[in-house]
């Protein structure tokens, strides 16, 4: 059985990626960030994540997250109730943002989605996968933190990583961020 793209470590540190269906730019409104940012700190205070680095863009997420050795919880769980918590939570805010102008195009995409995925019964709001890449060097952490901070100067929204206010380029410039992270 290939072990590529599987969480194997249970409490190593793992890059992983996740992204909306069909790249949809949900996460331009605060009230879609906000449910997002508090599924985060709802995993570390409740199941044990760590968060050592992380950005949330319009459309995906990259992080760099482990699990506490005295979590119950393994990553590849904590990751899965992640989505799926964040999914029903964003889906039932679009649903009733009366002032969400994208509202009928976001759900006939998320409801399409969900009819062509068996794992779903009505609605898919992420992509299945999330390509976790372990951490096992210095090397890997500082490419994978580089790649992550970069996003949103490749992206065009910020000239320095540390401006942008959704990611823990804020942290490791010695400025305060919005998810508690376990620095390297």
């Amino acid at each position: 059985m290939s072990t590529r793209y599987k969480f194997t470590e249970k409490y190593a540190a793992y890059f992983i990626t996740f992204a909306v269906v069909e790249w949809i730019d949900v996460f331009t409104r605060n009230e879609y960030r906000k449910i997002f940012i508090d599924s985060i700190l709802y995993c570390i205070a409740n199941k044990g994540l760590n968060v050592h680095g992380w950005v949330l863009m319009t459309n995906h997420v990259h992080m760099i997250v482990s699990v506490e050795e005295k979590s119950e919880h393994g990553l590849s769980d904590v990751v899965r109730d992640l989505k799926k918590y964040t999914a029903m939570q964003l889906l039932k805010a679009i649903k009733e943002n009366d002032r969400e102008s994208r509202r009928e195009w976001m759900l006939r995409i998320f409801s399409f989605s969900g009819r062509h995925n068996s794992n779903n019964t009505n609605y898919q709001f992420w992509q299945q996968d999330n390509h976790p890449l372990l951490i096992d060097s210095t090397d890997k952490l500082g490419r994978a933190l580089e790649y992550i901070h970069q996003n949103p100067v490749k992206g065009g929204f910020v000239d320095l990583p540390e401006e942008y206010l959704w990611s823990s380029a804020r942290d490791y410039s010695g400025k305060s961020g919005i998810v508690p992270l376990i620095l390297f």
